[in-house]
């Protein structure tokens, strides 16, 4: 399979609430927006981070999967510069479910709610400890 591109699409019960959340607070910009759906773009990454919002009773879900809300799912967004958008977004009012932190394995990161249940995890790489540095691929092992 040659895949020429991917995103993740979030089924919600609030298309343009959730649309203008990550509008809002995460710098996408609507590409396309109908009543049902939303495809969203970042103005700073471009092509490379697109998000989609769709009605989670549209009739293009399969049945067994309509009518339910996106929950359980994290999303992951790096950054340059991990300390301020946890000021920015603290200060803007985000539920912050994990405070900023650095973690072990490379990571300094901290987690906000998002609508419909998703969490939102905003990550700057950093170097790893010794014991996890072994377990990254070689070219892969953050600076």
């Amino acid at each position: 399979m040659q895949i020429s591109s991917y995103y993740p699409v979030l089924m919600t019960r609030d298309v343009q609430g959730t649309a203008n959340f990550y509008r809002r607070h995460f710098g996408f910009e609507a590409l396309f927006t109908a009543d049902w759906y939303v495809h969203l773009q970042s103005r700073e990454a471009g092509a490379g981070v697109s998000l989609a919002v769709l009605d989670a009773t549209h009739a293009t879900i399969p049945e067994r999967g309509r009518g339910v809300p996106t929950a359980g799912v994290l999303l992951n967004f790096e950054v340059t510069d991990v300390d301020s958008e946890y000021a920015r977004l603290a200060a803007a009012g985000l539920t912050i479910l994990l405070p900023l932190r650095d973690e072990d394995f490379g990571q300094r990161h901290f987690i906000v709610q998002g609508p419909d249940g998703v969490m939102i995890d905003v990550i700057k790489p950093i170097a790893p400890s010794a014991d996890y540095a072994a377990q990254y691929s070689q070219g892969a092992l953050p600076a």
